[in-house]
């Protein structure tokens, strides 16, 4: 049995968008490298079509990847799931021991972005906030084997 891979909707929006690149674009484009690759001659020793074909494998293997996901897909609802507390689709805001104040939005495991305040459902401290409300004082077991407390200031 597969497991549900739950996504907000602009996360599944993404990867439908994405998938239509690859599927349209990107393949034409990695077409048109085997095909000049390939007036090269010898491909025995042609470094450009053996580079082409892999990252046509590599394509293709990510549209593997994608259709599985989408077709595996669980859109979350908001409102819904904030019932239950924090959850898929959550925007919280946490302060740490140090009175540091952080904001986070809580997402599916694949549409984690660190960079951008974006954590996985899977993550330590994605982990520690599900379910929980605002004034909550949740700990937070991170990979170093220490951990860390966090209080939940808000959720939107």
């Amino acid at each position: 049995m597969s497991k549900e891979i739950l996504l907000t909707q602009a996360g599944y929006d993404d990867l439908v968008k994405e998938l239509e690149y690859l599927k349209t674009e990107k393949r034409a484009e990695i077409a048109e490298k085997i095909k000049v690759a390939r007036g090269f001659g010898d491909l025995s020793e042609n470094s450009e079509y053996d580079e082409a074909k892999n990252e046509q494998g590599l394509v293709e293997q990510k549209i593997n990847e994608l259709e599985y996901t989408l077709k595996h897909a669980k859109i979350v609802n908001k409102e819904e799931m904030q019932a239950h507390g924090i959850n898929v689709g959550s925007h919280v805001v946490v302060v740490d021991e140090d009175d540091f104040e952080e904001e986070y939005d809580i997402v599916g495991a694949t549409e984690f972005d660190p960079f951008n305040n974006k954590i996985s459902i899977d993550s330590p401290i994605g982990a520690a906030l599900i379910g929980h409300k605002a004034g909550d004082t949740v700990e937070v077991a991170l990979p170093t084997g220490a951990t860390m407390k966090l209080t939940i200031k808000e959720v939107a």
